[in-house]
């Protein structure tokens, strides 16, 4: 089972991308799903999470501008990103996640991501 993000590419800061996670194995409609980054030297982090129940939940640094969405029919997740900053530069990822005591765990093997780079 292996998940795909998708979407990534240069942009200049202020600017918006969509990104989309797809997988032929899962079915998303049943799943906690959530979006991680990881920014040159620095470690992967849970950045957006999608509950089963609809629930949405985000980092700080990305509270207000990233929206977690997915399209159940087509089996997508979607994170919307709108005013970008070079901060957010970093490889995407998705995966599934699991619950444990209130903390989140991604549970699959990680997938190649996409690159989303912010310059001016």
């Amino acid at each position: 089972v292996q998940l795909q993000a998708s979407g990534g590419g240069m942009v200049h800061p202020g600017g918006s991308l969509r990104l989309s996670c797809a997988s032929s194995g899962i079915v998303f409609s049943i799943n906690t799903m959530g979006w991680y980054r990881q920014a040159p030297g620095k470690q992967r982090e849970l950045i957006a999470i999608s509950t089963d129940g609809g629930v949405t939940n985000y980092t700080d640094s990305v509270k207000g501008r990233f929206t977690i969405s997915r399209d159940n029919l087509k089996n997508i997740v979607y994170l919307q990103m709108n005013s970008l900053k070079p901060e957010d530069t970093a490889v995407y990822y998705c995966n599934v996640l699991t619950n444990y005591s209130g903390n989140y765990y991604y549970i699959l093997n990680w997938s190649q991501g996409t690159l989303v780079t912010v310059s001016s």
